[in-house]
């Protein structure tokens, strides 16, 4: 039997696994450790049967983390501590070269040298040949020259022609330039371009954004993709950094009708109606029955509420 985990949500959604913290029972920044206690049948029954263990994007799993497996399986099996992991096989996918462990110490370490002069040194390592993502072979040359800070002229000329504003990117609108991913330096460049995005894509689809007359920078729009930014639910794939297309916003049904209210306020009076949840649709989500009264895929994310100043002066009448 094999069991998968990762370090992230996202990377866990991938091979079909589990955080490393959800399943040590402990949350990132809690800081206390799970409790073992001897003959802990639930534990025993998690690992009775594991033969390999398998960790994907070994690179950003720090060696605390490690310790803290190892500790478990090895309770769990019921053997020296001195066995690593409880003598499960354990397999370490990922490349080092790739992101660090935040505040941990890398598993490559190496703590014969000085603090300042870490090596870099890998353990023994098998490389993977087959291409899973890229079809370019010239960039992936470029790929492959660029994690060991090797690049060349050639390269740089290359990555020039994924420059907006460049020849070879003639409009953001043509494919394959609407779908490819846009870096840019400052946060304001980036809400401005999402903005004029949003705007763009309400055009297409003949409709409005939908963001009740609320002073914001960025309108919702039917259609738009968006990416959960938090775990909601790890095991049915609803994690940080999943896509989904924005469908719908649900608002609270109101208690008073806007024609009871229309009495008391001017008649231009805009009504703002309270959120209570967005239906995305996911197409990568585990939920295998549809939701009641939903399409396929199509998931309520609950709507987090935030407090925030805005300065109302010009939205108001001059004269007042």
């Amino acid at each position: 039997m094999m069991r998968k985990l990762a370090p992230t949500g996202i990377a866990a959604a991938e091979i079909d696994g589990m955080t490393m913290h959800s399943f040590l029972g402990e949350h990132r920044n809690s800081g206390k450790p799970r409790t073992i206690k001897p003959g802990d049948s639930k534990l025993e029954k998690e690992w009775g049967l594991v033969e390999y263990l398998l960790i994907d994007e070994m690179s950003m799993v720090g060696l605390t983390l490690l310790a803290k497996l190892n500790r478990i399986i090895s309770a769990a099996k019921h053997v020296d501590p001195q066995i690593p992991f409880g003598g499960v096989n354990v397999i370490f996918f990922g490349d080092y070269l790739q992101y660090r462990p935040i505040y941990a110490v890398p598993l490559y370490t190496d703590f014969s040298l000085p603090s300042k002069k870490k090596s870099g040194k890998l353990p023994t390592e098998k490389e993977i040949q087959q291409r899973m993502r890229t079809e370019d072979t010239r960039y992936l040359q470029l790929l492959k020259r660029l994690r060991q800070g090797q690049c060349n002229f050639d390269d740089y000329e290359l990555l020039l022609t994924r420059v907006v504003g460049q020849p070879s990117v003639s409009s953001l609108r043509e494919s394959p330039w609407n779908k490819a991913p846009i870096l840019v330096f400052r946060n304001e460049v980036r809400t401005q371009i999402n903005h004029k995005a949003a705007i763009q894509n309400a055009a297409q689809l003949n409709c409005a954004p939908i963001t009740e007359h609320l002073p914001g920078l960025l309108p919702l729009v039917p259609g738009m993709p968006v990416i959960l930014t938090q775990n909601i639910a790890i095991e049915l794939g609803l994690i940080n950094g999943m896509n989904g297309i924005f469908r719908q916003l649900v608002y609270q049904a109101d208690s008073v009708s806007t024609k009871a209210l229309s009495n008391i306020f001017p008649n231009n009076t805009q009504y703002v109606h309270r959120p209570l949840y967005a239906l995305i649709e996911i197409i990568r989500s585990k939920i295998e029955c549809n939701l009641e009264s939903l399409q396929p895929k199509l998931v309520p994310i609950p709507i987090m509420e935030q407090t925030f100043r805005v300065d109302i002066s010009d939205i108001l009448p001059k004269d007042k």
